[in-house]
């Protein structure tokens, strides 16, 4: 018997679409775990432009800090800091 046979509350599985997930080998596994109380639920394909943390990020990376900045994590820091201070 399957694990997912065996689950007595419903399960749900969020997988989004990176290549490992999407892999044939993996979309197998994922079907023969398929039961009554198991179910997966795909998240849509990446979309930066509805996601807030992309466009901030975008926008601190590429307007509002220098580029060699963002090359090291404790000149990013300084870097927004100081940023933030003018604000």
């Amino acid at each position: 018997m399957k694990k997912s046979e065996r689950l007595t509350k419903r399960t749900v599985v969020v997988m989004n679409q990176a290549l490992i997930h999407t892999r044939d080998k993996m979309i197998e596994k994922l079907e023969e775990s398929k039961g009554k109380n198991f179910e997966i639920f795909w998240l849509p394909t990446y979309s930066p432009k509805r996601n807030l943390i992309e466009i901030i990020g975008k926008f601190i990376k590429y307007e509002w800090i220098e580029i060699d900045e963002t090359r090291k994590l404790e000149k990013l820091r300084k870097a927004i800091s100081k940023k933030c201070l003018i604000i």
